[in-house]
Parts: structure tokens; C-alpha cells; sequence
């Protein structure tokens, strides 16, 4: 029997995630199959004003929708799922994970008006799931929700790890630690290529057991027995709501839980076994007015400072249910995410003012891999080549000279950006190209109608405000019916600026008797001279640049 030939390559092509923290979407094509490795969203940065969420450019899986076979998720967290419910839209193909990651996403999806109906399918640990000449096995790892997979991704080019976000816990709080066995058994045939998480590749030792957790929350209970204690984390952290639980049990206390996504993943969790709360345990938020203070633990949203969080909401005072009162603890178990430390620093603030003890010191320890879990998932796994994945350039480039001290050669760690398509076989791994990998702005409904052009005039709007000015005018006889009307917003108020206004209706005025007794009359034009006189109105005035919006209404 002939042997099919070796001599294809395997691309590897990153659609999001090596920029930033989140957006992690990988497609693995090898002949006529192309699988792809999450579908994560990104939080938008604060230059995006008005902007939602941020997804991946899907442009080259839609071009070649006949040979994407499935999304294969590693794991139930936002920077891998997120994007789902917007990508399934225009790539309509089965969603495999494991059993709380696959439920995770029914949920996201019940959420959305899906055109059609998606394929979600539950995989086991050492599930093989083949799709042409690709297979995909799950593999067991640990990380700060429960079902964490790392893929072993196969195909007549050879095997890839990609690990997921992981990191070596011997003290999982749910279920079993990482299967370096068989990632080991892997490494002892040949693995081809590891893309492994970086995103704590910049912190030396070996991160720290979810259970250290649990230490410190029993002693701020037992040092606090008197006060109301609020917890706020990740929704899907699903572990460490679990040991909030278990605090709460121990020293006597109902918990209530609140936020939108913090309620569906606990009662999700829940139900399918990955969260044990004792009988008599949870109330609703109404319940908490029947209990002393000092028997409530508060479960919420919002570690992040996220505006429309449950946590965030409380410390506006802006919560319908619940007001911060003096002697209150308030737990904050996260480290801010990039981006979001002014957030999380205003709203410990916003806390501290309304009277509340706030604890934010080793509160969380991470999810991810420090630099000693790396090195280790390297030796047992021997990879031929590196492609460090999921953070930003400094943390890949350090996870490169980690491999480099392990003793790879520099030449076979490929730092990817976005886009770029990596061909690898047992010779050689180089970037051969390039495809679209934008960032799609999501916006309410709207979903990539907002670029860099909005973005630009919302920051303007922002930092200099607008003046509109509306002329009735008869164009047709070129006559000016009435004065023109100034209004104005974010620019200047208007009852202390009459005189700043009124000499800017002059400039109107001037500019208008220079054009309208013209025989070539041109709206535009005139448009164009009345924004210009006014810009350097302002300028000249009060050293500022407001958006101007001259508006001629013809009435002739």
C-alpha cells in the first residue's frame, strides 16, 4: 500500500492573540482541513471609545469556509470563547471542548439570535477527534477554571502542542493536576512544534497553587467576623468561587451572588458537579435584608472595574440592591488585566470613600504559567520548534530566551505577529505570508461598522467638544434668511461665553457676504470657509479646536 507523502506542510496561521492579552483565535491547516484553536474577544482599550468588545478578523476562515471543519476550544474563558456567538454567524461549523467548556458556550450562545443551530460537541481527556489528515487529542491541563485542555494537534507533517493557558498546579482545587505523562509520552515520539502560553513567561519561579487561595480567605473571614464581606472575581473562575464557598461554610455565613455572568457560570457549574455548594448555603440578593451583616458573603462581578459590573455599580452607588456600608470588606481577587489599571485603582477608591476595608494584596495568584512551568513543559515535551503564543511581544520574546537557555536554537523559535502564516515540516518552520487579522470593533449591534475614522472623531469629540452651526438659507437666490444659530457641546457653556458666540456669529456673517453675491454660489465651498474662519476664530481666541459642523438649511 503507497504511503500518503510527508513532504506537505503544516501551516500555522495566528488570527489574534499575540498582540495583546485576549482575542486568542489559531488556525491549523494541513491539505483540504483547516482546524481552528479558540475564538476569543478582546476588552477594547481606553482609546476606544464607545466600543464594546473587540473580535478577531475571521476574513481568511470565510474564504475558505468549505475547508474549516471545527472550532476546537481549549478552555471557558472570555479571551477564548468570547467571539463565538459573532464568528458562528459567518463560520457555521461544530464547536468541540470539554464538558463545563461546551456548556459555558451553550449558554453564551442562548444569549445571541444564532441563524442557525451550532454543533457543540463534549470531548473527554484523550479524546482523538479527526478531521481529514488533522486529529486533535485533549489533553488534561490546569488552570483557573476547570476542563482546561492542552491539544495534541497531528497531521503527516508531524505532532504540535499547543498547551492553552495552563500552569502546573500538583494541588488543583477540582479535579486531577496537569497529564504531564502524557505530554511526556508525546515528547518521547517527536513533537514537531510547541505553542506554548506566555503570558507570565516574564515571572521567574513556579506559579502558585490555586489552594494558597483559600488559605487567605480564610483568615480575612476569621480576622473580619463582625463586618459583610463582598468578593468580587472572574465569573468563570470557577475554582476560586468554590473556595469563597468553602470560607463562607466554614465560618458560618449565607452567600448571595450577583452579577449576569457570575450567576449563569455558578449555576451552570453547579449543576454539572464542578462547584459543590451545601443545601441552605446560597439566597438570592433579596434574601440578604433577613440576615445580620456579619453572616453575609457578597459574590460578584467586576474585579476588573468594568463600568456596568456588578462592583462598579455599587461603588457609584448606582446598584439597586446593594449600598457599601462603613466597616464593609471588600475582597478584589484578580490582578488588573493590561489596560485596566486606572479602572481597578478608581474603583478601590470610589470603595474607600463609601467607608469599606478593601484587600487586593494575595488575593489571586494566576493561572498561567510562570517561567519554571514553562521550562519544564519544554523538557518533557522536546520540541524540534517553538512558536510562543497568547501575550504580547515582550512576554514571546521572553518565553524565546527561556527556550534559548534550554538550549534550542534561536533560529527554530518563530516570533509570529497576527496574520502571519507560519509553513512547517520536520526541516523547517518559516513565516511564508500573510493573511487579514485585523481587530473587528463590536459596537451595540453594530459589529465592524466602527474604524479608525470613528474612533478618530469620538477621540476628537472628547478632547475639544463640537460646534454646529445651522444657516437657513434661500440658495437658489443666494439670500441669507436668517442669523445663524450657534450650539454647542463638550466646547464651552454657553451662558458664560454670549460674547465669544455672538463675535463668532460675526465671522458667520463676514464669511457668508464674501460668497453668496458670488455667481459661482457653491454650498460647499461656503461650508468650507465657514469651518475654516471659525477654526481660526477659536484658535486665536482661546486656543482651542473644537469639531465644527456647519449645516445650510435651503428653504428657498
Amino acid at each position: 500500500m503507497k504511503q500518503k507523502s510527508t513532504s506537505r506542510t503544516l501551516k500555522i496561521i495566528p488570527l489574534g492573540g499575540l498582540e495583546q492579552i485576549g482575542m486568542n483565535i489559531t488556525a491549523f491547516e494541513y491539505g483540504d482541513s483547516i482546524v481552528v484553536v479558540d475564538c476569543g474577544l478582546a476588552f477594547p482599550g481606553e482609546d476606544m471609545l464607545g466600543i464594546d468588545l473587540v473580535i478577531p478578523d475571521v476574513t481568511y476562515l470565510r474564504d475558505n469556509l468549505s475547508r474549516v471543519k471545527a472550532f476546537i476550544i481549549t478552555h471557558g474563558h472570555e479571551d477564548h470563547i468570547g467571539a463565538l456567538p459573532y464568528v458562528l454567524k459567518q463560520i457555521p461549523v461544530p464547536v468541540y471542548g470539554t464538558r463545563l467548556t461546551i456548556a459555558i458556550i451553550e449558554n453564551k450562545l442562548s444569549e445571541h439570535v444564532m441563524p442557525t443551530k451550532t454543533e457543540l460537541c463534549v470531548a473527554n481527556y484523550g479524546d482523538v477527534v479527526n478531521f481529514g489528515e488533522l486529529s486533535v487529542e485533549f489533553i488534561r491541563t490546569n488552570h483557573s477554571i476547570a476542563d482546561a485542555s492542552a491539544l495534541a494537534i497531528s497531521c503527516p507533517a508531524g505532532t504540535v502542542i499547543h498547551t492553552g493557558d495552563f500552569k502546573v498546579d500538583f494541588t488543583p482545587v477540582y479535579g486531577e493536576t496537569i497529564d504531564l505523562q502524557r505530554l511526556g509520552e508525546l515528547g518521547s515520539k517527536g513533537v514537531l512544534a510547541l505553542l506554548c502560553d506566555s503570558t507570565n513567561a516574564i515571572k521567574p519561579g513556579l506559579t502558585m497553587s490555586e489552594k494558597t487561595v483559600g488559605k487567605t480567605f480564610d483568615n480575612i473571614f476569621m480576622e473580619n467576623p463582625n463586618h459583610r464581606i463582598i468578593v468580587a472575581t472572574f465569573a468563570s473562575n470557577v475554582d476560586r468561587v468554590q473556595q469563597i464557598i468553602n470560607s463562607a461554610e466554614k465560618y458560618h455565613r449565607k452567600v448571595a451572588i450577583e452579577g449576569r455572568s457570575m450567576i449563569n457560570i455558578v449555576s451552570t457549574a453547579s449543576e454539572l458537579g464542578y462547584i459543590r455548594i451545601p443545601d441552605g448555603l446560597l439566597i438570592s440578593l433579596e434574601e440578604i435584608k433577613n440576615y445580620p451583616d456579619e453572616q453575609i458573603v457578597l459574590i460578584m462581578t467586576g474585579s476588573q472595574g468594568e463600568p456596568m459590573a456588578a462592583l462598579s455599580r455599587i461603588a457609584a452607588s448606582s446598584h439597586r440592591k446593594v449600598s457599601i456600608m462603613p466597616g464593609d470588606v471588600v475582597i478584589i481577587s484578580s490582578t488588573p488585566i493590561p489596560g485596566n489599571e486606572k479602572s481597578v485603582s478608581k474603583l478601590i477608591n470610589d470603595l474607600s470613600m463609601l467607608g469599606a476595608t478593601v484587600i487586593f494584596q494575595d488575593t489571586h495568584v494566576s493561572g498561567h504559567a510562570n517561567q519554571e512551568d514553562i521550562k519544564l513543559i519544554y523538557r518533557i515535551v522536546k520540541p524540534q520548534f517553538s512558536l510562543p503564543i497568547h501575550g504580547e511581544y515582550r512576554h514571546r520574546i521572553a518565553q524565546k530566551e527561556l527556550a534559548c537557555q534550554l538550549g534550542m536554537n534561536p533560529e527554530n523559535v518563530v516570533i509570529m505577529k497576527s496574520g502571519d502564516v507560519v509553513e512547517l515540516n520536520r526541516k523547517k518552520a518559516v513565516i511564508t505570508g500573510s493573511v487579514p487579522a485585523r481587530s473587528v470593533l463590536v459596537d451595540g449591534l453594530g459589529v465592524g461598522d466602527v474604524g479608525n475614522v470613528v474612533l478618530k472623531e469620538r477621540q476628537y469629540l472628547s478632547e475639544n467638544g463640537i460646534v454646529v452651526v445651522t444657516i437657513a438659507m434661500d440658495t437658489t437666490e443666494h439670500l441669507v434668511l436668517s442669523e445663524p444659530e450657534i450650539l454647542t457641546r463638550g466646547f464651552v457653556f454657553a451662558k458664560e461665553a454670549e460674547d465669544l458666540l455672538e463675535n463668532a456669529k460675526t465671522v458667520i456673517e463676514e464669511t457668508l457676504n464674501r460668497y453668496v453675491s458670488d455667481s459661482h454660489f457653491d454650498i460647499g465651498r461656503v461650508k468650507n470657509e465657514i469651518r475654516n474662519n471659525l477654526m481660526d476664530y477659536f484658535w486665536k481666541t482661546i486656543k482651542r479646536r473644537p469639531m465644527i459642523v456647519p449645516a445650510v438649511i435651503d428653504i428657498g
